[in-house]
């Protein structure tokens, strides 16, 4: 059985809910051990459960292949691309960023499976 690029584009997406939730579940353990920054903890876990849920809902939606979602998910990865960058860049960040960069590119290059309607 051979995975389509239409497929590895998903599984990505798929991985990347997944890590986001990892990561929200780890900040959130933060906060017991610096109860000065709760506020900044939970919203940081927020923002990584809101980014796994789109991110989520994209790989469910991306198999209607509708031009709407196509480009919802090409904005989603931009905007982790480029949010991961104003953060302070570690290697975590750099990995994050490279596992975006390459579903982006990924999607872009299986542009034409998704968008046949």
């Amino acid at each position: 059985m051979k995975i389509t690029s239409f497929q590895t584009t998903r599984y990505l997406f798929l991985l990347t809910a997944a890590i986001l939730t990892l990561f929200g579940f780890g900040t959130l353990t933060r906060i017991g051990q610096n109860p000065d920054r709760v506020a900044l903890y939970a919203f940081y876990a927020l923002a990584m459960f809101v980014d796994a849920a789109v991110m989520l809902f994209c790989y469910f939606q991306l198999k209607k292949r509708k031009k709407l979602i196509y480009w919802l998910a090409v904005t989603v990865l931009a905007l982790n691309i480029i949010l991961t960058i104003f953060d302070q860049v570690g290697l975590v960040d750099v990995l994050f960023m490279l596992l975006n960069a390459v579903t982006l590119t990924v999607l872009y290059l299986s542009r034409k499976e998704f968008l046949s309607e």
